[in-house]
């Protein structure tokens, strides 16, 4: 069976929580695109872990670990990754983890580049997380990226690519934006520190993931972000810079002649976003620091308070089509406590006219949020583990959603811990 976790809205929906409970039926876990500039949160009896390149799966130590080719990876970050799981008396050894030799590396120009832009842009930024995911990518679809395998090469050899490459992109830090010009010896000096610890890691994904498949094993598939945030498909341009969406999770793997069996979108119970552009139930003043205080919506990656709304079912329904999604996850359910009612957009309007379908950027811009309102359910149900012990409310809340989203709603979550959970 090969499934894939992904988010159906801006990301942040809680896909590692998701991951990890689901990993336990699975003996394979793909990260198959993005970088560090997004995070999984997961709470399970060791502790609580940000993952922002990890695979979630890495907390199970039976689960092979695999980041895709389609990921842009910062071997530093990755290495301070793999030191805290370590220090958690978490197993990480090549026996848990493999890293795609196709995967592209996420070098310190990179990070740098990104500062420099939104700097320059001033009051137009985008929003980044400043670590340097769009100008890795573009060098990338430029071919002037370094890959995973490049770190197998003989030291003449990388030295001299190396040498190329900040030749090249000087061109654009020192010339263009007039900062220090960089200098091959600190990147090589870079790479030999934290990209010769993970040659043993180093592998064919695409070979490993077949090999998988072949030998019947079940493997899963993660997403970072969600569907509006995807480089073609989403709110462009304020997206990120890879494909986030599940029909790319066999390619954005190494293995594209896979083919997936299910595709479980994550979606929370309310709306949450970090970054800039156009998010129609954003909630203003007390209204979004109360949210904001129950669900504790603060971004993994970069701690910063995220944007925070009413569940959307415009955009939801647009994201469950994009990625496909045959099952729902709802996250975050027993955040809504302590609503006397709860609001739902239910659609846009625009210009004076009714829309329920997920309009451009440029009139998501000028769209207002039309509101329903569901009876609240008032009290805490943490605790609850069946269906039918949850308030008649939170039911009615979930089934409303599941009709309008045409996608059955297999998973409710209740907590953070794994066990916090409910299936239907």
């Amino acid at each position: 069976m090969k499934t894939a976790i992904v988010g159906i809205n801006w990301g942040d929906e809680g896909k590692g929580r998701m991951v990890d409970l689901l990993c336990e039926q699975y003996q394979v876990v793909v990260r198959y695109q993005g970088g560090n500039n997004a995070g999984h949160t997961v709470i399970n009896p060791r502790g609580k872990f940000i993952l922002n390149l990890l695979p979630s799966g890495i907390l199970h130590e039976d689960t092979v670990n695999v980041m895709g080719s389609g990921m842009l990876i910062d071997i530093e970050h990755l290495q301070h990754e793999l030191a805290a799981l370590r220090a958690a008396g978490v197993t990480v050894g090549p026996q848990q983890l493999r890293i795609s030799h196709h995967a592209c590396i996420c070098l310190p120009y990179h990070k740098q580049l990104d500062i420099l832009e939104e700097e320059r842009l001033g009051d137009a930024r985008f929003g980044s997380t400043r670590r340097g995911i769009a100008p890795g990518y573009a060098d990338k679809y430029m071919k002037k990226a370094l890959r995973m395998a490049d770190l197998l090469l003989p030291a003449d050899a990388l030295a001299a690519r190396v040498r190329a490459l900040v030749e090249w992109k000087n061109l654009t830090v020192a010339k263009g934006y007039g900062a220090p010009a960089l200098q091959a010896e600190e990147i090589l000096a870079w790479l030999e520190r934290y990209g010769r610890p993970l040659q043993p890691y180093i592998c064919d994904s695409g070979a490993c993931l077949r090999e998988a498949e072949q030998a019947g094993k079940n493997i899963l598939f993660e997403a970072q972000l969600g569907a509006l945030r995807d480089i073609d498909f989403g709110i462009y341009p304020y997206t990120t810079s890879s494909t986030t969406l599940a029909a790319y999770a066999p390619l954005g793997a190494g293995a594209p002649g896979l083919r997936l069996d299910h595709v479980v979108g994550v979606i929370k119970a309310y709306s949450s976003c970090v970054g800039e552009g156009p998010f129609v139930v954003e909630l203003q003043d007390e209204a979004a620091e109360r949210l904001r205080a129950a669900g504790a919506e603060y971004g993994a990656a970069t701690g910063r308070p995220r944007r925070v709304g009413a569940f959307d079912l415009v955009a939801s329904r647009y994201g469950v089509q994009m990625q496909g999604a045959d099952a729902l996850a709802l996250t975050k359910l027993d955040v809504l406590a302590y609503l006397e009612r709860i609001p739902v957009c239910v659609a846009y309007r625009i210009d004076g006219m009714l829309r329920k379908d997920f309009p451009s950027c440029a009139e998501q811009l000028r769209a207002e949020p039309v509101y329903q309102y569901l009876e609240g359910f008032g009290c805490d149900i943490s605790a609850c583990r069946r269906w039918e012990e949850l308030p008649a409310a939170a039911q009615r809340y979930v089934e409303f959603i599941e009709q309008q989203l045409d996608c059955p709603i297999r998973y409710v979550s209740v907590g953070a811990e794994r066990e916090q959970i409910v299936l239907r």
